[in-house]
């Protein structure tokens, strides 16, 4: 199969959409602080089922379930570390079996995590959690190198709200030899944490392992300033996933907001030079399935 990478340079590519709202959407609860990885205990064949829907919908990447999967939020529940390191690796086989399931180029991104996620308190989009480099790189190299032995094509590294984490997991990265794309949390023209995207984005330089850069679980309408700056200050592919526009309402535990035009900006972005194009949070199946129509309509 060809390497994703040498796909970007032939032609943009679609990304599924969000994990936890396809498993939502099929009747699973998922509130729980393990999320959507609980499932790769207690219902595997869900995860699989979701990575299928997704592929049948026009994605050609699928992004495990493994965005909440850690050591450390395992061992909260009691799971060994043979066990954890079991389910790391399955979360890339299960997407892995549901490719087989369809025809056409497929690639599986293992998805890799803010530490905040693990925290289930929404400190993923803040950042600055008072840890020191060597303690992030230390809480990512663990899961990083199961989710490596497993073989993905690629390291989902994504929904990053700082620099200081990027290059923790990226010296993680850095000599793994498993292409990686980094991808941040932002607010407008900045990352979660208020850095500046050109710094954010710069962090990149060196690192060979990384093949894109981009932004994530952000709303629809930051994604066109942040293609132009990480092309200008990478020369990358940009990978886009951003969510489906609707917001999150804490008091009533409810979306709000109209999440209906997500899907038609994808040739705007396309257009503006992104290559690897998905959805994030709110973004199912049928999502996809618009979004691939005027993906390829846009010249994919």
């Amino acid at each position: 199969m060809v390497e994703l990478a040498e796909a970007l340079e032939r032609r943009p590519v679609v990304l599924d959409g969000g994990m936890s709202t396809a498993l939502e959407l099929a009747g699973h609860d998922l509130s729980d602080e393990l999320w959507s990885a609980r499932l790769l205990l207690t219902d595997p064949d869900a995860v699989r089922a979701a990575h299928l829907a997704y592929f049948r919908a026009g994605a050609e990447v699928a992004i495990t379930a493994s965005y909440q999967a850690s050591f450390d939020g395992f061992a909260k529940r009691g799971i060994s570390e043979s066990e954890t390191a079991r389910l790391l690796r399955s979360s890339v086989g299960l997407a892995r079996s549901a490719a087989s399931e369809v025809d056409g180029p497929r690639w599986v991104a293992a998805s890799v995590g803010p530490y905040g996620a693990v925290l289930a308190d929404g400190s993923e989009y803040r950042g600055r959690y008072g840890l020191s480099g060597r303690e992030l790189q230390a809480f990512h190299r663990r899961r990083i190198e199961e989710l490596c032995a497993a073989g993905p094509d690629v390291l989902a590294v994504e929904t990053v709200p700082d620099v200081d984490e990027a290059e923790a997991v990226l010296e993680v990265v850095r000599g793994s030899g498993v292409p990686a794309w980094l991808s941040y949390s932002v607010r407008g023209d900045r990352t979660c944490a208020g850095q500046p995207l050109g710094e954010a984005f710069a962090v990149v330089s060196g690192v060979d392992e990384v093949i894109a850069v981009g932004v994530n679980c952000c709303a629809p309408e930051d994604v066109a300033g942040a293609v132009a700056v990480a092309r200008e200050v990478t020369g990358l592919p940009v990978v886009v996933y951003p969510n489906s526009g609707e917001r999150w309402d804490a008091r009533d535990r409810s979306w709000t907001g109209d999440g209906g035009g997500f899907a038609t900006s994808a040739g705007e972005w396309v257009r503006d030079g992104a290559r690897l194009v998905g959805g994030c949070c709110r973004t199912g199946p049928d999502a996809i399935a618009v979004l691939a129509e005027n993906f390829t309509a846009a010249g994919g």
